[in-house]
């Protein structure tokens, strides 16, 4: 009985490797990418939702911490990465996707 060639042999790795780069990788990376222009882009005055759900407006954006007002003189110093989007618009990674 002859044995298949090394090409053959890999092949069906290679297969899964490519299925499981175009199913998996390649979404995850679009998405944190995403995430990534986003919370770069918050800016002061921006109305934001935090990723536990407090509702507030950006008074001051530092390199990894981001501001917030929740309530009248009440600000809360959150990480960039605790913004979860926009009020009033879709979260920009939505829920159930992680």
């Amino acid at each position: 009985m002859a044995q298949p060639s090394g090409l053959l042999a890999i092949a069906p790795y290679v297969i899964i490797l490519g299925i499981f780069y175009f199913l998996i990788l390649l979404p995850m990376n679009k998405r944190q990418k995403k995430v990534q222009e986003f919370q770069s882009s918050i800016k002061v005055g921006d109305k934001v939702i935090t990723t536990g759900g407090m509702y507030g407006q950006v008074t001051r954006v530092n390199d990894k911490t981001v501001q917030v007002q929740v309530a009248e003189r009440v600000r809360i110093e959150f990480a960039r990465s605790a913004i979860g989007g926009y009020q009033g618009q879709d979260p920009v990674v939505p829920e159930g996707n992680n």
